[in-house]
């Protein structure tokens, strides 16, 4: 684990901007990361150096070449990052923006007929692309319900929906109102074994910071990230596309490459920003192992990062120290049920008789950042079958510590006291 290599996570911390301090605020710990993650001090560094250069690509100078050199480590780290061997990498507008382009490309380049799959899970972005897209090419759309008890959806869940008529299917990795896991590689596997042509979109958005992603083994088409969740910043998305996916028509400039996702000069930054995550990760992961293999060292690091959360999460739950943890709270519900085992970086809970956003203002009070999420076009999908008019989620990352938990167990306490 984290904690157990002495220093390191003085020295984690020691990379972050505002670990513990709000420019705005002052002192606070921070349990607003599915809303963004911190972010890293390399790439704060890195923006600015690149939004200051005047060059664009493929220039006959010296500037231009190093900006062409810099793209190229990005989409060479972005490949480590997703493990994807094939298909092409790209950035766009958003992670949301992506999703949008994919699903697009997918449901006008698959076969006439059939029907569009998605969950009831789902973040608005791919549900949204899905039900658009369907709307267009005259498909049926159809949602599999998640598990309410657990807050996450499996592939018994898919079965009975899908058909060998399935034309396009999304998944969401990890939802980021329950906080919980999918099995993507089962769920595409079972969809490939009915609909083997299915075109497969698989959001990351919420899950990529959580742990490893590993493109190689899903068998999908289409994967998407938004970076200033995964420690970068805003202004980009990153995405995944497979070769079959990457072969149907889609927007490009007329003459140009066949397979470019990108239109447009991209911001030569957000690929250098995404190289400063790799770095960071590689970084992480040379403390558990000694491999100079980059992708086997960005492995560990999110082998080292999901035990660590998995510990946050249990000190969350079950208390730490003589702090009672949430699970003992009177009225206090967690979203998706007390077991850690699938949870990555998110808990979302209500306490009867307290309204969620009181609470979340009494927790700023005490210098700790949450969110409320309200049964509204973003989460109501999942509130709304529990019966919650809003909940307040509490959401962490490698970079928080025990020590916060605690202080945050306290202010709960403190809080229904």
């Amino acid at each position: 684990m984290l904690t157990t290599v002495p220093g390191l996570m003085d020295a984690i911390r020691d990379r972050f901007a505002h670990v513990d301090t709000c420019p705005f605020a002052g002192p606070r710990i921070f349990f607003e990361n599915a809303g963004g993650a911190l972010t890293l001090k390399s790439v704060a560094a890195t923006s600015g150096l690149y939004a200051a250069l005047p060059d664009n690509q493929g220039r006959e100078n010296p500037a231009s070449k190093a900006l062409m050199a810099i793209i190229d480590n990005g989409k060479a780290d972005m490949r480590t990052f997703f493990n994807a061997h094939e298909g092409q990498v790209f950035v766009g507008e958003s992670g949301t923006e992506v999703l949008f382009r994919l699903v697009r490309t997918a449901a006008l380049g698959a076969p006439d007929g059939g029907i569009m799959l998605s969950t009831t899970l789902e973040h608005p972005a791919s549900r949204s692309a899905m039900s658009r897209w369907a709307d267009v090419t005259g498909r049926k759309h159809i949602l599999v319900p998640h598990h309410d008890a657990t807050g996450t959806v499996g592939v018994e869940a898919y079965l009975p929906h899908i058909t060998p008529e399935t034309r396009v299917a999304t998944i969401i990795h990890t939802s980021p109102v329950t906080g919980m896991a999918v099995d993507v590689g089962a769920i595409a596997a079972a969809i490939r074994n009915i609909a083997p042509g299915c075109f497969i979109i698989v959001d990351g958005i919420q899950h990529a910071s959580h742990g490893h992603v590993d493109i190689a083994s899903y068998g999908i088409d289409g994967y998407a990230v938004s970076p200033y969740k995964v420690f970068s910043r805003h202004g980009y998305g990153v995405g995944w596309a497979s070769d079959r996916l990457t072969a149907c028509t889609k927007e490009t400039v007329i003459g140009g490459a066949a397979t470019n996702w990108e239109m447009g000069t991209r911001d030569a930054g957000s690929y250098a920003t995404f190289s400063d995550v790799v770095d960071y990760l590689v970084w992480l992961g040379g403390h558990f192992s000694s491999s100079g293999d980059r992708r086997t060292r960005l492995e560990a690091a999110a082998k080292a990062i999901h035990e660590h959360e998995h510990h946050l999460g249990e000190a969350m739950v079950c208390g730490t120290g003589n702090l009672r943890g949430l699970a003992e709270i009177p009225g206090l519900s967690i979203i998706g049920g007390e077991d850690n085992s699938r949870r990555e970086g998110v808990l979302s809970l209500s306490v009867a008789g307290r309204d969620s956003a009181d609470l979340v203002a009494f927790l700023n009070s005490r210098g700790i950042r949450t969110h409320t999420r309200k049964a509204d076009h973003y989460s109501g999908n999942v509130l709304d079958p529990l019966g919650l008019p809003s909940c307040v989620r509490v959401s962490f990352s490698h970079y928080n510590t025990e020590h916060e938990v605690a202080q945050f167990l306290a202010a709960m306490n403190e809080a229904v006291a």
